[in-house]
């Protein structure tokens, strides 16, 4: 993973504030991956003429994708399984981006305690 060869080159460089600025990125950009892909689902939805309103398209993507399913399912017959699909693939996307997530604190956390560790002469 690219994040964890760039930290174990910023920890040897001492570089710890490159390390911090690297899991926030990265997090903004999985983030931004999520958004785009509701995005993607919701001009499938307006593509198909399954909702005419694009508000309304990205609610119901979005309430799907994320599974809180806070939008009514409008869809039409026949058509009733997409909001599990739409589901089924946003709780693995998010799942799996999570524990990226969590992986990459434990580098984070690595960063912070050397940066901060009084008996370290680098540190501020």
């Amino acid at each position: 993973m690219r994040f964890e060869r760039k930290t174990r080159k910023n920890l040897k460089l001492t570089q710890y504030n490159r390390v911090f600025f690297h899991f926030y990125k990265a997090f903004v950009f999985i983030a931004l991956i999520h958004l785009v892909e509701i995005l993607f689902w919701s001009v499938f939805l307006i593509s198909k003429d399954l909702i005419a309103d694009p508000v309304l398209a990205i609610l119901f993507a979005g309430s799907c994708y994320t599974t809180v399913g806070f939008e009514a399912d409008t869809l039409p017959d026949g058509w009733k399984s997409l909001a599990l699909f739409i589901s089924f693939t946003g709780l693995f996307c998010l799942a799996w981006t999570t524990s990226i997530m969590i992986g990459m604190t434990s580098a984070y956390k690595n960063a912070w305690n050397q940066k901060y560790d009084p008996s370290n002469p680098d540190s501020d």
